[in-house]
């Protein structure tokens, strides 16, 4: 089975892309949500944040509160470092598991994991090949305030990441995301055109 990553800078339409392989029958694992796993109550990498943040980052029913956890993160950059010292490791575990359960029910060609920070976290020799989704950072921006986050708060997110272009740069396939809806789906079936043959 190929192994696909699919990565991008924030709001370039990673969660839009991911939809459309998975609506068309590819088995895809998304980090984000796997992050949401291992930062969950009671687990490993939520008391090693409780142990490092305190236990104010955590929210009523004992799991990371990303609102709170977000506003420190994005303005310090040693404390964004030291979060993902923790939660990065338990996602890839996640993330082998899940791809290797692919492997064994077999009957796919491929399979995807969406990894916003796959570049950054040096992870990409893991896949044997990365699409990456691109727009403008003013669009990036745009999205973000759409999202009800304050421009400054936006332009932090956009920092503490690659730009979507440098992405773009090393990866094997290419996704534009500042047309239309059509457009983006057309690059998406060509991209699923060549992996599935």
């Amino acid at each position: 089975m190929i192994r696909v990553a699919l990565t991008g800078g924030i709001a370039t339409g990673k969660s839009h892309v991911l939809d459309q392989f998975r609506r068309r029958g590819v088995p895809c694992l998304d980090a984000d949500e796997l992050a949401h796993g291992v930062t969950s109550a009671g687990t490993e990498a939520t008391q090693a944040i409780a142990a490092r943040f305190g236990a104010d980052v955590l929210a009523a029913d004992g799991a990371v509160d990303r609102k709170k956890m977000g506003p420190i993160v994005f303005a310090d950059a040693a404390a964004r470092h030291d979060l993902d010292a923790i939660v990065h490791p338990a996602v890839y575990r996640a993330i082998g598991a899940g791809l290797r359960a692919f492997e064994l029910v077999g009957g796919a060609p491929f399979a995807l994991v969406d990894i916003p920070l796959l570049y950054e976290t040096g992870h990409a020799s893991d896949f044997n090949r990365v699409i990456a989704t691109v727009c403008p950072p003013d669009l990036q921006i745009k999205r973000l305030i759409d999202r009800g986050i304050n421009r400054r708060e936006a332009q932090q997110r956009l920092d503490a990441q690659m730009p979507a272009v440098e992405k773009a740069a090393r990866a094997d396939f290419v996704i534009r995301t500042d047309g239309s809806v059509e457009e983006t789906n057309r690059q998406v079936e060509k991209i699923l055109e060549i992996l599935a043959s």
